[in-house]
């Protein structure tokens, strides 16, 4: 059942829903580039980066790049908070920088709904309840987001992942789409209280 719902009513909806959302966006969206240009110091506009996306297979997230690639005295990247410029934090605080995660949707590596995909160096650190995660199609939001996103612990999000995929179906995901407006509309939760991202996880947080 949870298979042909991905397959008859799922993809096709995010394949429909991500080619209308670039035309509609594509004013933001080359608004946004054009502005990061010139904030980002020549660092680029795109952040491309390899994530697991379902069964763990690696693919290239895009997002639009809100910091620069500004180095210190020893030649080390500065914090993230120092890095992350007033363009990119406004671009982070309404969700637009990921806008490109659209073309994810179109390729089939991302979906609109799904546990959101992390760093590839966190997959020897999950526990075998924790790579379930990666049972379905990772998401642009996911039911972990909308419960906390980065304001609640690694072992928190895991859960909520979990229970997705769990109860993944129509219903899980409109509740999550309507959520997810609400939250982008409120801008709430879009950074963990004292870092200027999120904390890394270690495998035990």
């Amino acid at each position: 059942m949870k298979a042909r719902y991905v397959t008859l009513v799922k993809r096709p909806l995010d394949l429909v829903g991500a080619l209308v959302g670039l035309v509609l966006t594509s004013p933001i969206f080359l608004l946004t580039a054009m502005v990061l240009h010139r904030a980002n110091k020549g660092a680029g506009v795109f952040f491309v980066q390899e994530r697991p996306g379902k069964d763990e297979k690696i693919f290239k997230l895009l997002k639009f790049k809100t910091m620069t690639d500004e180095r210190g005295a020893d030649g080390e990247l500065l914090s993230d908070g120092e890095r992350l410029t007033r363009v990119g934090r406004m671009v982070r605080s309404m969700s637009v920088d990921e806008l490109p995660q659209l073309i994810n949707i179109v390729r089939g590596e991302m979906s609109f709904i799904g546990p959101r995909p992390l760093l590839t160096e966190y997959l020897p650190l999950y526990s075998e309840e924790q790579h379930h995660r990666h049972d379905v199609t990772p998401g642009l939001s996911g039911w972990a987001q909308v419960n906390g996103r980065n304001n609640i612990s690694w072992t928190e999000k895991f859960r909520y992942d979990v229970e997705y995929v769990e109860k993944i179906g129509f219903g899980m995901d409109w509740k999550v789409f309507w959520r997810t407006v609400w939250g982008v509309v409120m801008r709430k939760n879009i950074n963990e209280a004292g870092f200027a991202t999120v904390e890394d996880f270690d495998g035990t947080n």
